[in-house]
């Protein structure tokens, strides 16, 4: 495993050129594709022929080429092989899981995860006789002492959603590949400032609506790993992506192919606006968490795994205790300081905060939300990089102390 430069990776691979010589490239909006001669549609039914095999595109269902320009631009990123562009998120994760998971198996994965993933994994997956076991993402050794003859996947969130608890890549890789198992790298909250490739995971899967987009207007998600695994999913037979169609469109390929080169600009901005707020409420008083933070207990993981140029990353939680405490500073940092949005999701040029135990973890029940760690007045904090910093130190100082916080 060597070190990889994500930033070098993006501007080293082939430019794609519009129709007619563009900067930009063009927009494939057809949904299906026309073959020259008729005894070349079998050869692609039969996985004879396709996009890497004779430049012959089919349907765009199966593959696109706006949306390849964008896969090609993400595996470069994430040092894979290869990518495949999903309609979400979840998508991604859902049908990574099922095309690696049959009735029988068995999934180790951490019990700090996004509350969709958790629904999926804890209420969906048995139903279809798929069953996981949920361990601290935090605790290596609780992975493997997980482990059954039945396991095939170890999955994780680089950066616990929303707690900010460290997984150590590394070792879980060695696990893994101990145990012939798939690991699964959820780098939702940190691209570039983690390649999970490099660090040893099998996967990586990506809700691309928050930080790679970046401005909270399409919704998306990617998989990024070897080629034989993409294809795979992209199987006209059995590939689950194929099969179950969660289609990216080409509009919204292009326009994340267009911010895809300002992600290194905005990862740095917003983490170091984001260190700048955690120290300022560190040194309030303020119960703050956040990995650039010396004190914070992953800091060293964190430093140990991390691609140093870009920072610790945009998000930071603050621990209000009570949810009507949470929800009394969301509101005066709102609709008093003007200093960010009362909303789900991250990555947005500006700051958005929501209270994680009655929002984006509610599928997550109470009692587990304890055992993780999670506080009912747990704020996840989504700096943004708009406005005066001297301003928004000022604001969230006056914020804190308004709902006496510090």
């Amino acid at each position: 495993m060597g070190k990889h430069n994500p930033e070098r990776a993006m501007t080293e691979i082939r430019r794609e050129f519009g129709e007619h010589g563009g900067v930009c490239p063009c927009i494939s909006r057809s949904s299906t594709f026309t073959v020259m001669e008729p005894d070349t549609m079998p050869e692609i039914f039969e996985g004879l022929r396709g996009p890497d095999k004779g430049g012959c595109f089919l349907y765009s269902r199966h593959f696109n080429p706006t949306v390849d320009v964008l896969a090609r631009s993400l595996a470069a990123m994430e040092g894979s092989e290869f990518a495949a562009c999903t309609g979400s998120g979840m998508a991604a994760i859902s049908c990574t899981l099922l095309q690696l998971c049959h009735t029988g198996s068995h999934i180790v994965a951490s019990d700090t995860i996004y509350g969709g993933t958790h629904a999926f994994l804890k209420d969906t997956l048995p139903q279809m006789g798929v069953e996981t076991s949920f361990v601290d993402p935090s605790d290596t050794e609780a992975f493997e002492k997980a482990i059954r003859p039945e396991t095939k996947v170890l999955y994780t969130e680089v950066l616990a959603n929303p707690t900010l608890k460290m997984a150590d890549i590394p070792a879980l890789s060695k696990i893994a590949k101990a145990h012939n198992l798939t690991l699964i790298v959820d780098n939702t909250f940190t691209p570039l400032i983690f390649s999970p490739i490099a660090l040893g995971a099998d996967i990586v899967v990506y809700s691309m609506t928050k930080f790679i987009n970046g401005a909270s207007d399409v919704i998306a998600g990617s998989v990024c790993a070897s080629k034989d695994f993409i294809l795979q999913l992209m199987d006209l037979h059995t590939g689950r992506i194929m099969l179950l169609g969660p289609t990216m469109d080409p509009r919204t390929a292009f326009d994340i192919s267009q911010r895809l080169p300002h992600l290194p600009l905005r990862m740095r901005e917003h983490s170091r606006r984001a260190l700048a707020i955690a120290k300022h409420l560190e040194e309030l008083g303020a119960p703050v968490q956040y990995p650039g933070l010396p004190a914070n207990k992953h800091h060293d993981r964190f430093k140990a795994q991390m691609n140093e140029e870009f920072g610790f990353g945009g998000m930071l939680t603050l621990d209000c205790k009570t949810t009507e405490k949470a929800n009394a500073l969301m509101s005066h940092l709102q609709n008093k300081e003007n200093f960010g949005y009362i909303a789900v999701s991250l990555g947005y040029f500006d700051t958005l905060i929501s209270c994680s135990g009655s929002s984006t973890s509610s599928e997550i029940p109470v009692e587990d939300q304890a055992k993780m760690g999670l506080s009912p007045g747990l704020l996840r904090i989504a700096i943004g990089y708009t406005g005066d910093l001297a301003d928004r130190l000022s604001q969230v100082e006056r914020a804190v102390k308004a709902v006496g916080l510090v």
